[in-house]
């Protein structure tokens, strides 16, 4: 492929990560048959097929895995050289790409707003999904930084603790369990408990929590999203197992409880991820830097904020 260039590169990144011809033309500014025409010429030099039609949707073959990822990687070099170079002309520039665990949206965008202010030129990107999509996203340097609990295994990261992280029961106001002041955690045996999917980091800390107390789960029922379970338990369907950082709201409007369940809150910790080979730009050396100072603060600040005023009070009282 010694003739390849960087738009045929492009163009062909795009198809594969939209698996849409159109969908990569209508990004790109392009004609739909000018993207297919790029894509036979990148085909012509790689000297195999890089896609395949099954029906009406597009799949890469082994070959076409490949190059994307190799695209990816380039695109990703690149920028690198840009964002080395600014820093070298001494401007506080570039563009930094972040994923967030979707247990951490919910304080995520308050960090990532004052870090803007204190550097208006970093041009920020946003990823929330699963911890298991993160775990690929970071693997295939689609993202630079990571913001999640437990670091990956599959590869080597730098793994920074900059905030704990308390998970806890939570019930409706009106479960038999809410006014106890002492709930042992075998009871949670006879309960319904809502759970995140498989690859979720707070699924894998309730499996861990039931194993230690020696709990068999009854019945229970797969959620998708934090979001989603925490209407099902308001909803009396159950009780769920799930990130104090999440409920702020609800608990402050009277709208759920967290159980006095023996053994919680469960104490975990935020952490900054990144790969152990990945070269920081002066964007995310900036924020890493950033989080390490501010990112426990911050949080507790939005957390306080949110909790319900007995409450906030107590834990002012502690400190």
């Amino acid at each position: 492929m010694k003739n390849v260039t960087l738009r045929q590169l492009k163009i062909f990144e795009a198809v594969a990560r939209h698996l849409s011809f159109s969908r990569a033309a209508e990004e790109l500014h392009l004609t739909q048959p000018a993207v297919s025409m790029q894509v036979q010429a990148l085909e012509d030099l790689a000297g195999l097929p890089l896609t395949e039609q099954a029906g009406k949707k597009v799949r890469l073959t082994a070959a076409g895995e490949e190059v994307a990822r190799q695209a990816r990687r380039i695109a990703e070099q690149l920028r690198e050289a840009n964002e080395a170079l600014a820093a070298l002309k001494g401007v506080e520039s570039g563009r930094l790409k972040i994923g967030v665990v979707s247990t951490a949206k919910y304080f995520a965008p308050s960090l990532l707003a004052e870090f803007r202010r204190r550097h208006p030129g970093v041009e920020l990107n946003l990823t929330v999904n699963n911890r298991s999509t993160i775990v690929r996203h970071l693997a295939e340097n689609g993202i630079d930084l990571a913001i999640m609990g437990t670091p990956p295994n599959e590869f080597e990261t730098v793994a920074k603790i900059f905030a704990e992280h308390p998970l806890v029961f939570i019930a409706a106001p009106d479960h038999p369990l809410a006014d106890k002041r002492r709930i042992d955690p075998q009871q949670l045996a006879q309960e319904t408990l809502l759970i995140r999917e498989p690859g979720s980091g707070t699924r894998a800390a309730l499996e861990r929590f039931l194993e230690e107390h020696k709990v068999t789960a009854g019945a229970t029922m797969e959620l998708g999203s934090n979001e989603t379970i925490k209407q099902a338990v308001m909803a009396g369907l159950g009780l769920s197992f799930i990130s104090e950082h999440t409920i702020g709201l609800e608990r402050s409007a009277g709208r759920l409880v967290r159980l006095n369940v023996t053994g919680t809150p469960v104490k975990r910790q935020w952490r900054l991820v990144y790969r152990t080979d990945k070269r920081l730009m002066p964007a995310a050396t900036a924020f890493v830097d950033f989080m390490d100072s501010e990112g426990s603060r911050l949080i507790e600040q939005q957390v306080g904020r949110q909790m319900p005023p007995t409450v906030a009070k107590s834990k002012k009282a502690k400190t």
